[in-house]
């Protein structure tokens, strides 16, 4: 494998990794909202949140034109 395809694949696996990321962290949101009958204590949501940033900057650095971003923004 050429450095170039070494470096994409790798870059790919970085973006993938990071919407895998804050897919999970919408659906432990989402899981702790149904069990709990009301939204996840604030303290949880600003992590979360936090978490969700520093996955996307991750994903932006790698693939910085994709609908991540826009998905994120969509999340409840």
């Amino acid at each position: 494998m050429e450095n170039n395809e070494t470096h994409q694949m790798l870059a790919d696996l970085l973006w993938l990794n990071a919407v895998i990321a804050t897919e999970l962290i919408q659906i432990t949101e989402n899981t702790s909202a149904i069990l709990r009958k009301s939204p996840p204590p604030a303290s949880c949501i600003r992590d979360h949140n936090e978490l969700r940033a520093t996955a996307l900057a991750i994903a932006r650095k790698y693939k910085p034109e994709t609908a991540l971003a826009r998905h994120l923004g969509e999340h409840q």
